[in-house]
């Protein structure tokens, strides 16, 4: 799946994405390692590696992000 670098912090090594809908989606620093980055700037694009249910948060089944987690972040590359 695709997004969009949103925030980073290189101390903690986390951030979020914007999904394609604008829909923020938080990742953690073990997502950022697994990826194999070393810095993120805001407003790359990323492929992103979801672990977890569509709307399993919050009991929704309308394909939100609720429930979901980002377990690996990487550059996109065509």
């Amino acid at each position: 799946m695709q997004a969009t670098a949103y925030t980073y912090d290189d101390a903690t090594r986390s951030g979020s994405v914007l999904l394609d809908d604008g829909t923020p989606l938080p990742f953690d620093a073990a997502a950022f390692d697994a990826g194999g980055l070393r810095l993120l700037r805001p407003g790359q694009r990323v492929r992103i590696e979801l672990e977890g249910e569509p709307g399993a948060g919050d009991g929704a089944a309308d394909g939100s992000a609720e429930g979901r987690r980002i377990v690996l972040i990487t550059l996109q590359t065509l």
